[in-house]
Formats: C-alpha cells, sequence, structure tokens
C-alpha cells in the first residue's frame, strides 16, 4: 500500500508539526509551577477542556476501527451508535455527584482522594493500575498508528514511531496540560473537519445521499438491537449491554481515570468542569455518528469497487480494513489535502497520546515522588521535575512501542476488554468512598482485586457474555464484596462524612452559581432525542 506523498504534502505535515512546536514554547513561558504543568492554574475554561475531553477519547483506534466495524465487520454496522447514547448519563452522573467533590478538594491526582477516605496503600494501588494499563494501552496504540503511517508513507517503522512520538513529547515536555488542551482543540477541529470532507467525497462517490444510503447493506443500518441481552447469546453489541455497560465504563473512564479528570481539574471552578462536561455530552454523538457514516460511504464505496478492497493489505489472507479510511483519502484527495488528512490521522493519535503522557506524569509526580519526597522543594526544581518525568514516560512508552509487534495484532481487541475487565471495579472503589462509611482501604483493595479476576473468568471461561456487561459486574462484585466485608469488620472512624453523596450535594449547592440539577435535564432530553433519532435511522 505504499503510497507516494507529494512534497506539497510533506509540507503541510511539517508546517502543523512546527505550529505544535510554536505554540508549545509560547504557552510553556507562563509555567511557574507543578499546578500551572499538570492543572493549568485552573484557569481554563469550558470550551477548550470540553473538546479536549471530546479529543482524548477520538483516538486513531476510533477513527480507523470503527468506520471498519461499521463497513466490514462480522455482526457490525451501525449498531456502534447505541454505545453513544451512554454518555449524555454518564455526564449526569459527574456533573451531580463526582466531580463537586474533587473540585472542592482541588486535587491533582484524582487518587489522592482514595488516601482522604481510605489510606495510602489504596491510593498507591489504584494510580499504579492505572499507570501500568495506560503505559502498555499506550505503547500499542503508538505500534499501531505508526504500523499505519509505515503503510501509507514507505517510511521505515522506527521512523514512523520517531516522527509520531517526538513531536508529541516535545510539545507535551514544553506545553503542560495548557499545550495538550490548545492542541487537543486544534486536533479535534482538523480531524473533524477532514471527516466531513471524506464523508462529501464518498457521498459525492456515490450517487448522493440517498443512493449511498440505499446501496448500504439493509442488516448493517440497523441501529437498535432490543432482540439479544448479551447474557450467554453471544451478542456482543446489543442494546442493553451497551446502554448499561457504556453508562458504568463512561462514568468510570471520565470521573476515575487521571487522563480524563485531570482536565476537569484544570478549569477555573465547579460551573465551567460542570460546562465542560455538558459540551462533551451534547457534542460528542454527533462526532461519532460522522466517522460512522464515512464507514457506511466505504461500505459502499468497496462494494461498487471491488479493486478497492483488493489494494488493502491483508495479514494472513485477511485484508486490513482499518486502513481503508486513509487508502481512500490518499486515493480521493487532492495534493494538499492528502498531507492534511494524514495530519488529521496524527492528531488523532497525538490527542490520546498525549493526554497519557501528561496524566503519567502527574500521577507519578503527585502520588510518588512528591508524597515520599521530605524535601521542601522551590517551584521551580517542581516544574523542571515535572517536565522530565513527561519526557521519561514518553521515551518508556516509544522504547515498548518495538516489543509489541508480537501481541498487537490481538492485543487492539484486548485492550478494549482490559478497559471494561477494569473500569467497573475502579469505579466501585470510588463509589465505596462514596455511599459508605465504614468501608476500609483493604476491603476496597479486596473487592477491586476479586471484581477484576471475576472479569477475567468470564473472559476465559464465558466468551458467550458480552464483554460490555463486565463493566457492570466488576462494578456490583467489588461494591458487594468491599460492603460485605465492612459488615463483617467495619472500620471504627472515618472521614467518610466529608465525602459522602450528601457532602458532595451541600458543595454542588454551595458552590456553583448554576442549577445542575436542572440542567441535567438538558441531557436527559438530549438521550430521549437521540433514542428516537436512532429509531427512526432504523426505519428509513
Amino acid at each position: 500500500m505504499n503510497q507516494n506523498i507529494a512534497s506539497a504534502d510533506w509540507l503541510v505535515i511539517a508546517l502543523y508539526g512546527l505550529g505544535l512546536l510554536f505554540m508549545a514554547a509560547w504557552l510553556s513561558r507562563s509555567q511557574e509551577d507543578r499546578e500551572d504543568y499538570y492543572v493549568g492554574g485552573r484557569a481554563m475554561g469550558a470550551w477548550p477542556v470540553g473538546l479536549s475531553i471530546m479529543a482524548t477519547q477520538c483516538s486513531t483506534n476510533s477513527i480507523l476501527g470503527a468506520p471498519a466495524f461499521v463497513a466490514f465487520s462480522l455482526g457490525g454496522g451501525l449498531v456502534w451508535l447505541q454505545y453513544e447514547l451512554a454518555v449524555p448519563l454518564a455526564m449526569i452522573v459527574l456533573m451531580l455527584f463526582v466531580m463537586p467533590l474533587f473540585r472542592h478538594l482541588q486535587l491533582v491526582s484524582v487518587y489522592a482522594y482514595l488516601e482522604r477516605r481510605f489510606d495510602l496503600g489504596t491510593r498507591l494501588t489504584l494510580s499504579a493500575l492505572f499507570q501500568f494499563v495506560r503505559a502498555f494501552a499506550t505503547a500499542v496504540t503508538v505500534y499501531s498508528i505508526s504500523l499505519v503511517i509505515e503503510l501509507i508513507t514507505g517510511l521505515s517503522f522506527t521512523a514512523s514511531v520517531l516522527l509520531l512520538g517526538a513531536f508529541t513529547i516535545f510539545y507535551d515536555v514544553l506545553g503542560g496540560i495548557r499545550g495538550v488542551i490548545y492542541s487537543d482543540v486544534l486536533q479535534l477541529l482538523i480531524l473533524a473537519g477532514m471527516l466531513l470532507l471524506v464523508a462529501v467525497y464518498l457521498v459525492d462517490d456515490g450517487g448522493g445521499l440517498g443512493a449511498v444510503w440505499q446501496q448500504f447493506d439493509s442488516e448493517r443500518r440497523q441501529v437498535l438491537d432490543f432482540s439479544h441481552h448479551g447474557f450467554g447469546d453471544g451478542q456482543t453489541f446489543a442494546f442493553w449491554p451497551m446502554l448499561f455497560g457504556g453508562l458504568f465504563l463512561y462514568v468510570s473512564y471520565y470521573g476515575c481515570d487521571q487522563s480524563q479528570v485531570q482536565r476537569q481539574l484544570s478549569t477555573r471552578d465547579i460551573d465551567t468542569t460542570n460546562n465542560a462536561l455538558l459540551i462533551n455530552g451534547l457534542l460528542r454523538f454527533p462526532l461519532v455518528m460522522l466517522y460512522c457514516f464515512v464507514g457506511v460511504g466505504i461500505a459502499v464505496h468497496a462494494t461498487t469497487n471491488p479493486e478497492f478492497t483488493a489494494s488493502l493489505p491483508t495479514r494472513d489472507g485477511t485484508p486490513e480494513y482499518n486502513l481503508a479510511v486513509p487508502l481512500y483519502m490518499i486515493n480521493a484527495l487532492p495534493v494538499g489535502l492528502v498531507g492534511l488528512s494524514l495530519v488529521a490521522l496524527f492528531a488523532a493519535a497525538m490527542s490520546s497520546l498525549d493526554s497519557v503522557l501528561n496524566s503519567l506524569s502527574a500521577t507519578t509526580m503527585e502520588d510518588f515522588v512528591r508524597r515520599f519526597s521530605h524535601t521542601d522543594w522551590s517551584a521551580r526544581r517542581e516544574l523542571i521535575y515535572s517536565r522530565a518525568i513527561t519526557a521519561a514516560w514518553g521515551g518508556i512508552t516509544l522504547v515498548m512501542a518495538f516489543f509489541v509487534g508480537d501481541v498487537a495484532p490481538t492485543v487492539l481487541e484486548a485492550i478494549n476488554k482490559i478497559g471494561s475487565l477494569a473500569n467497573g471495579p475502579i469505579l466501585a472503589v470510588f463509589a465505596l468512598g462514596f455511599l459508605t462509611r465504614k468501608t476500609a482501604g483493604w476491603q476496597a483493595v479486596t473487592g477491586l482485586l476479586l471484581g477484576m479476576t471475576g472479569n477475567a473468568l468470564l473472559w476465559l471461561y464465558l466468551p458467550q457474555v458480552s464483554w460490555l456487561w463486565w463493566n457492570v459486574i466488576g462494578f456490583l462484585l467489588t461494591f458487594g464484596i468491599g460492603v460485605s466485608l465492612a459488615i463483617v469488620q467495619p472500620l471504627a472512624s472515618s472521614s467518610a462524612q466529608d465525602t459522602s453523596i450528601g457532602r458532595i450535594r451541600t458543595y454542588l449547592r454551595e458552590e456553583a452559581r448554576y442549577n445542575w440539577y436542572t440542567r441535567s435535564v438538558w441531557l436527559l432530553a438530549w438521550f430521549v432525542l437521540l433514542a428516537g433519532l436512532l429509531v427512526v435511522i432504523g426505519l428509513l
């Protein structure tokens, strides 16, 4: 699939990279201490943070994998859109019951809350788990996108890794969270613009919107699957596991994962944080629908142009469908826009990579280095250490990318399952802090380990149970075990009264200028509207 990329396209890519570096250098001038570096001095606005939250989850795997799922995957199609119904509901939970506490506590690392509620061991366990999973997943992401760069540009794999990693690490080290957020905004705008352009080209190639839709496989048009439940019927992507599994996954990801919570903590107040979540809850569905529609167009293009599918690289005799979108971009777009399309793919990878590196640095600095240091550091020294740790994590993930080749092709699917294996139990640990008063740290951690073990057993011995349900099952196991152990051996005293749901609601009433209970109704109405839209799409 190696393509000859024109000089003008390479110029576009180079200008984009230089622009990012210039922006990072400019933003670095305002950094004076680690809080500037990690949470932007808690002065970020709602729109950049909200768009950054969207960009972080819109990774290269999503941009390449979702269209491939819609167009080619067995059992695939527009059923993926069911997943997005959970996002507005998750934002309501976060706005009302999670972020008011984290904002009130002025956290840098979300895992610091666990020490305040439980103990140091609980904090370190969850922080270390986050660092391990995220570092491994990031290495696989770097590997996969570098493989794409190698295939479509002809660059060596090593050069592709360095091209992607060097730029990302450099602007991340300099720019800190401000650089991450503002680069995410730029990258999201480029990505959305290019996806829209590709969609226009696909519609034109297919003879118009109506013709494209009519040529799309009728089975793949079905959006809502109420006929299956995912409990042993072998149907992973049914409505109920995607809604409830997605709800628990998104609450955990957006509310308990440092890479997401950190940017929410960078806002000026709780209203700004919640406005950012509101923006994500309202705009994420249109973005996902856009790249799913690109999948519809790709499916029709592949059907009417058999040579297109034949030109895809193969692995073990199977076409690499994840490369369908970049192949179409290169073949269909004019010189200059090809370079911009490659920038869009880079942007999708960078928006995830930069967030992870900054959050890995933040947890390492806050949960381990500063926590165990007895030295009274200056603000300047803390800033230098923070940048050095970011660079170190960048180097670690790039090196790891060279050693995941043997497992990456299968791990790409497994990584999604690993997230579902751990997200529910992690959320349950935080919920034990919010909802109980007598649960000890060791009881919560025991529940976490047994909850993840339960999910692992489902993975190994009951594969016919949808992995989306693991988010719910893992939560219930962890929470139930934690509560049961607390009943048998309750904690004598706890600071839980300061972190209970009642106290969180008090923080929201006292510190917010807006009525977020009323505003959450907007998201609930949006959920109902989207559900109705999916019903209509299924009837077309």
